[in-house]
């Protein structure tokens, strides 16, 4: 009973501070909000596992180091080391990489620490050449500038009881195009509640809540000028529950529905299936509703002993319609 009360507290709490801070300055009549924030990597699901089953995260449970980029909440399952290791190739030749490392103190709970970072390559120039009189023309110099995006933060999350975990990350993040540069920082919350029916789980996280920030201000030689730039603020809730779990049952079957809210988009639903076989094969697939390209998502995984240890492999594809298909692979190590 007490596990529930402080569940439906956290859960209340985190709905009002959404709705005073999510929906300030963004018009109603605009149900789209698209373009109404920045700081887009940080969307960017690069855990082959969470990426596999459609982005639906919040509520898988059993979790590892990338809990970080999904529910910290989840963090909490960490019975001693873990570490992830997260590669992918985005569209449009872009790359991204992830380290999460998790340590379980017992008592005090689970504490992670983790970087990502994303780079664009080399960009060619182009500035505005005079024309004219008064006018200008684009005008490509032959000459290439890069762009990159790197986020860095500590983690914590601890069980309340059986049922109830919490956890948070406190974030810094900076992004630099050419010799332009901006900072921020940015807190995410997430809780996971066992609700004592089979292995029935409801989760919710808020992630991305930050000042606004800016570029800064007039540059002569690139001719910008920088607004505020809000951060992507996103609100997600999720269930999940596992089949085919009798005791003694080499497989196991879940299946994780979520609903998100960002403040940049409308709404979007995720939907995640993952078969597993004598936890140590595993299957999944997922779908996600109400985005403009990305639709199927599918991947495969493996644990293996390694001595003391415990490796998984993971790996997961992205449908982007017309733009390309995304890779994404998974390294983790269980100490």
């Amino acid at each position: 009973m007490y596990s529930k009360k402080l569940f439906l507290i956290v859960f209340i709490q985190i709905i009002i501070v959404l709705n005073n801070y999510g929906q300030s300055g963004i018009s109603p009549s605009n149900i789209e909000r698209a373009g109404q924030s920045g700081w887009q990597f940080l969307k960017i699901n690069g855990d082959a596992r969470q990426a596999a089953l459609g982005g639906a995260f919040t509520a898988i449970g059993n979790g590892d180091a990338s809990s970080i980029f999904g529910n910290p909440a989840s963090l909490s399952d960490v019975e001693n080391i873990d570490a992830q290791i997260n590669m992918l190739e985005w569209v449009a030749d872009i790359s991204y990489q992830s380290l999460a490392v998790a340590y379980n103190l017992w008592d005090f709970g689970v504490v992670g620490a983790s970087v990502a970072m994303l780079n664009y390559g080399d960009i060619p120039e182009t500035v505005n050449a005079p024309s004219g009189t008064s006018g200008t023309v684009p005008l490509i110099t032959g000459n290439t500038f890069t762009a990159n995006d790197l986020v860095a933060g500590l983690s914590f999350a601890k069980k309340i009881t059986d049922n109830l975990s919490i956890g948070g990350n406190i974030r810094w993040m900076r992004q630099k195009i050419a010799e332009l540069s901006m900072s921020n920082w940015s807190l995410d919350f997430g809780t996971l509640y066992y609700t004592g029916f089979r292995s029935l789980r409801i989760a919710i996280t808020a992630r991305n809540f930050g000042p606004d920030s800016q570029f800064g201000g007039w540059s002569e030689e690139y001719q910008t000028e920088s607004d505020n730039v809000r951060m992507p603020l996103d609100f997600r809730a999720g269930i999940a529950m596992d089949f085919l779990d009798e005791p003694g049952s080499q497989h196991l079957l879940t299946v994780i529905a979520e609903g998100d809210h960002p403040n940049d988009g409308r709404e979007k639903f995720h939907l995640g299936v993952s078969y597993a076989y004598d936890e140590t094969f595993f299957v999944r697939g997922g779908y996600k509703f109400n985005y403009d390209v990305q639709r199927f998502t599918f991947g495969a995984g493996i644990t293996y002993p390694l001595g003391v240890t415990i490796g998984t492999i993971n790996y997961a594809y992205v449908d982007f319609g017309e733009l390309s298909q995304v890779h994404m692979f998974s390294l983790g190590f269980s100490f």
